[in-house]
């Protein structure tokens, strides 16, 4: 089986993050990378799917030049090779956008299962696994924490508000995940030594079959209108309990709306 997982490097959500002022995206320098948190759990799925399919996995990745420390830690993990997409013209992309260059990237690589965490830490829009399906014209198995493949069919457990809806597709398919799907495995000694011998390719936008005139931030159907940093966190209010204690948090809650 073809499996193809999507990497995204992302700020660490320990760093502080902000936005530059000339351009109003992400200052990726000035924060440590690292792979997008449900990432992993989609590396992880397609390392399990692939034990028990056979097949190979494959990390795509867009990024910039230091997205390689996460590409080489998906290969530690146990994935295959990987598909490293590197050029300045990508800079900026939205969602719309990553859809396309990677959808541009999976008719070159081929695949019967993409997996992919179900949103990034840094962009939060969840929307990227819906746009790549309509793209590449296969269904789409979205915010799954179960997965099973038995043939040619894809079943899944999706999580609702309610509980969870059981799903079944035709692959090829695009499947998004969440953190309950597994736990990921930590990368061995081996695994990490393994990895150096591991091949990546690394294509710019021409090589992708990217239109350069499709991607970036000038070609961005969207755009952020104003930011502003956030107001430091103020300090927090002392209740003095002279045995009216509950009586004071309960009417703190209350003007709070929590109760």
């Amino acid at each position: 089986m073809n499996i193809v997982v999507l990497v995204k490097q992302v700020p660490d959500t320990e760093s502080p993050r902000k936005l530059k002022s000339e351009d109003s995206t992400l200052d990726r320098a000035a924060a440590d990378g690292v792979i997008n948190e449900l990432d992993e759990y989609a590396i992880e799925e397609g390392l399990r799917i692939k034990e028990a399919q056979g097949g190979e996995v494959t990390v795509v990745t867009l990024g910039p030049g230091k997205a390689t420390e996460s590409i080489r830690k998906a290969l530690a993990m146990g994935a295959d090779k990987a598909v490293h997409v590197l050029d300045d013209a990508l800079a900026g992309s939205d969602a719309l956008q990553t859809s396309y260059a990677i959808a541009q990237v999976l008719g070159r690589t081929g695949f019967d299962l993409v997996i992919l965490g179900s949103e990034s830490t840094d962009a939060r829009t969840g929307v990227l696994a819906a746009m790549l399906a309509e793209r590449l014209g296969v269904p789409q198995v979205s915010l799954a924490n179960k997965v099973e493949i038995e043939g040619s069919s894809i079943k899944a457990q999706r999580i609702t508000d309610y509980g969870f809806d059981r799903v079944e597709a035709t692959l090829p398919a695009v499947v998004s995940v969440v953190e309950k799907i597994n736990e990921p495995r930590y990368p061995s000694f081996k695994g990490i030594m393994a990895a150096k011998k591991k091949p990546v390719e690394t294509l710019g936008v021409a090589d992708a079959g990217i239109d350069a005139g499709q991607v970036g931030l000038a070609n961005a159907a969207t755009a952020v209108v104003d930011f502003a940093e956030a107001p430091p966190r103020a300090q927090g209010q002392i209740v003095s309990d002279e045995g009216d204690g509950g009586t004071k948090i309960a009417d703190f809650l209350a003007s709070k709306k929590f109760v």
